[in-house]
């Protein structure tokens, strides 16, 4: 499930143009296109406005949201995978903490 294709059909399910959700979430129309695309990531902030907006789940939006800041951080790194399995580790004890 990609972020850009969830934002895309519930735009169009609520039949906004990209102009008027552009305005509704205070950016340009030129930057709804990329998120649309995929060529451009929300941030945090405009991913919130977004799940408003759109009427959408906004957990499952920051979910998809830090999934592909992990990915693009970490693409093409040889030690990927051991480097998330060593930070799930981490996480883990971290919240067995609180």
């Amino acid at each position: 499930m990609e972020l850009s294709h969830i934002i895309k059909k519930a735009r169009e399910n609520k039949e906004l143009l990209m102009r008027e959700l552009a305005a509704k979430i205070e950016i340009d129309i030129a930057t709804v296109s990329k998120f649309e695309k995929g060529d451009r990531n929300p941030t945090r902030p405009q991913i919130i406005k977004l799940s408003e907006v759109l009427e959408l789940d906004v957990n499952q939006l920051l979910t998809l949201w830090l999934r592909d800041r992990i990915i693009n951080e970490i693409q093409g790194e040889e030690n990927a995978l051991e480097a998330l399995k060593m930070a799930k580790e981490k996480i883990t004890q971290n919240y067995k903490k609180h």
